[in-house]
């Protein structure tokens, strides 16, 4: 069983990462996909932010199959896989619904970031590079990008306004964040991807000049920054 599972989350990240060729590619929902077309959403981080994906596919296919390949047996890899399977399974066919429905790709977005969630939470201390760290930034880009399928579904569909749903969605990402630093302080992949996120977010609130966002966005990237600094610091004390 052991042997199935690493060779499943291996073909589940290959698939994950070959979904985007079968399709015209996803960088953002369209203004028309919401009942209150969504034209330049301030929760939304600039475009150039989803090219993370790119490393992200890369790393997941790299650690998967070091994982087939070395590490099949090792105890520490074996209760984070049946997670990441479901996740990357998931996301396999998120970018196909997400061109024809704003609520089912907003369901399945927070399946993935779940199981993406719980996978980083069992994975093992060993081989930090190639099993816990492609896992945490998998979790930590769905962190965001999940909270931004919320604030794009909150004034999409005339729930609140643009500015209030940008808040309530940056509030839900840095509490995640923020729990799951905590939880897992041995990453540090996490909490950069969420900082990418919410840089690109201030870029994309430049021009205009939305302070409220801007402001959570910035508070968010100096808080996971220093708790990353300190947990970084004191990993290497406990080292030396």
């Amino acid at each position: 069983m052991s042997r199935v599972l690493a060779g499943l989350a291996f073909l589940a990240a290959i698939a994950f990462a070959v979904s985007p060729l079968l399709s015209s590619g996803f960088n953002g929902f369209a203004a028309d996909q919401f009942p209150v077309p969504q034209d330049d959403p301030p929760v939304q981080p600039a475009g150039y932010a989803f090219a993370i994906w790119g490393p992200i596919y890369l790393w997941l296919i790299a650690g998967t199959g070091f994982g087939l390949l070395k590490r099949a047996e090792a105890t520490d890899w074996q209760a984070a896989r049946p997670p990441l399977i479901v996740s990357l399974g998931v996301g396999s066919f998120w970018i196909a619904v997400a061109q024809v429905s704003v609520i089912g790709a907003t369901v399945m977005i927070w399946v993935m970031l779940a199981a993406a969630l719980v996978a980083l939470l069992r994975a093992g201390r060993g081989d930090r590079w190639l099993q816990r760290e492609p896992l945490g930034a998998y979790a930590g880009w769905l962190t965001a990008a999940s909270s931004v399928s919320v604030g794009l579904v909150l004034a999409g569909y005339g729930l609140t306004s643009q500015i209030v749903a940008a808040c309530i969605a940056l509030v839900l990402a840095l509490a995640i964040a923020a729990a799951m630093q905590r939880a897992r302080p041995d990453s540090i992949a996490y909490p950069g991807a969420v900082i990418w996120a919410l840089v690109a977010v201030i870029v994309s609130n430049l021009a205009p000049v939305n302070p409220w966002v801007i402001g959570l966005a910035g508070f968010g990237i100096a808080y996971l920054g220093i708790m990353a600094a300190r947990n970084l610091v004191g990993a290497q004390r406990q080292s030396a």
